[in-house]
């Protein structure tokens, strides 16, 4: 999300995540002066996604889902059909919803899919019924998974992980 608002300065970037701490360290940097990187087009709301304020309905022309675990991926996979429902909730007509998944079996997902072609179809069951649509899917390479910016996404260049397939989505409606 910081590398967004940096990236794009004329953009309002909101970082949503349903435990503060999770945004703790991004918020501050966020909110340093502007001279010391501090980036004023950003902010944080503290939200689950199922659950989130009435006044963000409608307003994003892209929502960027970045390794989600627990019930955000649940719901990402048709394992929760109010988080999908959030988080469509949150795009503007015509806008996008980017999803960048990594799914395992020892996720403990329980019937839910984690190999790539089975999550493709899942993602478009999951948001199909909320007008958004799949029209792109494929496993990410490790420079997008870098691109991402996320801790998660470096744990995972490290690591190695052969046995989480990470697959980038994007629906549009």
């Amino acid at each position: 999300m910081l590398a967004t608002a940096a990236a794009e300065p004329t953009t309002l970037a909101i970082g949503i995540d349903a435990d503060a701490a999770s945004m703790a360290e991004a918020s501050r940097r966020a909110a340093r002066p502007e001279r010391r990187g501090g980036l004023p087009n950003s902010c944080f709301i503290v939200a689950a996604v199922e659950l989130l304020p009435v006044e963000l309905a409608g307003l994003a022309g892209s929502v960027t889902v970045q390794l989600p675990w627990g019930s955000l991926l649940s719901g990402c996979l048709g394992g929760r059909p109010d988080v999908a429902a959030g988080l469509v909730g949150l795009v503007a007509p015509g806008g996008t919803l980017e999803l960048l998944l990594a799914p395992a079996p020892r996720d403990r997902l329980a019937e839910l899919p984690t190999d790539a072609d089975a999550v493709r179809t899942a993602v478009g069951r999951a948001f199909g019924p909320h007008g958004l649509h799949v029209v792109e899917g494929h496993p990410v390479t490790g420079s997008e998974l870098r691109a991402s910016h996320s801790t998660w996404a470096k744990r995972l260049l490290a690591t190695g992980d052969a046995d989480r397939a990470v697959i980038r989505l994007r629906l549009r409606s």
